[in-house]
């Protein structure tokens, strides 16, 4: 899938000049020892996950955080990028102090581009995320939140995603608490498996409720499609996707179920899609093909 609309005018003359020259912007750490963090994610740079995660990681000085991540809603883009359309960067603040990027692009785009032509020197570790809503089961591979982690394990920068199952107004605090302990683990361990990422959905429920952390897999959860058709004032037909999601199995070790118990999953997920278990059936299927 390919997505992008965007207008090379709109960046200011200063980052233009150094985006055309091949590096956008230098972001050099205040301390030559601190660890640079990635955070991207799908809902977009205004997003409440976003800045509380930002906010968790920026009270450890031996972090330098740096956000490059859509500058609206990209939710369900999958792993799209942007190949026929420039795209447009421009700084971002909180508080008045400048903590990033917001990208007219995908958060797969917002990846490449931090890591190819905006940063100095590579990330040690991306975060995407806190994502509005689960990614668990089949939705994984619309998640624009989940991509973007693909996306950094494909340049070797060990990434997390991170999920909490609510589409609510909620208190991100302690996922955001979560993700950092992870993050420390993964960047003192540095032994974080080559191209796989860790796929992490938090429960929506108060701390003192969540009953532990399970390693999980993939779950065969669904969302079952529900179009809801409806005539505009023209007398045009249009339609609303809506759903809800199926479950056929539940196996106590996937994350669908982690979840439902009110446990944390973590899923080590890689995007080599290769059905490795059923090689030498279709090689003896194919042997007399040709």
């Amino acid at each position: 899938m390919l997505t992008g609309k965007t207008v090379i005018s709109n960046i200011a003359d200063e980052v233009e000049e150094k985006l055309l020259k091949g590096k956008l912007y230098e972001c050099p750490s205040k301390d030559a020892q601190q660890k640079i963090v990635l955070m991207t994610n799908d809902d977009g740079i205004e997003a409440s996950g976003l800045k509380t995660l930002y906010a968790a990681f920026c009270s450890d000085k031996k972090y330098d955080v740096r956000i490059v991540a859509p500058d609206r809603e990209r939710s369900a883009v999958g792993h799209a990028i942007t190949v026929f359309d420039p795209i447009s960067v421009k700084k971002e603040y909180i508080d008045g102090i400048f903590c990033g990027y917001s990208v007219d692009g995908t958060p797969a785009d917002c990846v490449k581009l931090a890591i190819t032509a905006i940063f100095e020197k590579k990330p040690d570790i991306l975060i995407s995320g806190i994502n509005r809503g689960a990614n668990i089961g089949e939705n994984i591979i619309y998640s624009g939140t989940v991509s973007a982690a693909t996306e950094g394990t494909i340049y070797n920068v060990p990434s997390i995603a991170v999920s909490l199952d609510s589409f609510r107004d909620t208190d991100y605090s302690f996922a955001a608490k979560f993700a950092k302990k992870i993050a420390d683990m993964v960047i003192k361990l540095n032994n974080l498996p080559v191209r796989t990422l860790l796929n992490i959905n938090i429960p929506d429920a108060a701390e003192k409720d969540i009953r532990g952390v399970k390693i999980t897999h993939q779950s065969d959860v669904k969302f079952r499609d529900i179009f809801i058709k409806r005539v505009d004032p023209r007398g045009r037909e249009y339609y609303w996707m809506d759903g809800e999601y199926e479950v056929s199995s539940f196996d106590k070790d996937s994350d669908f179920a982690a979840l439902r118990d009110n446990f944390i999953s973590v899923t080590p997920i890689q995007h080599d899609m290769t059905d490795y278990g059923h090689i030498d059936y279709f090689r003896g299927l194919l042997k007399n093909a040709m």
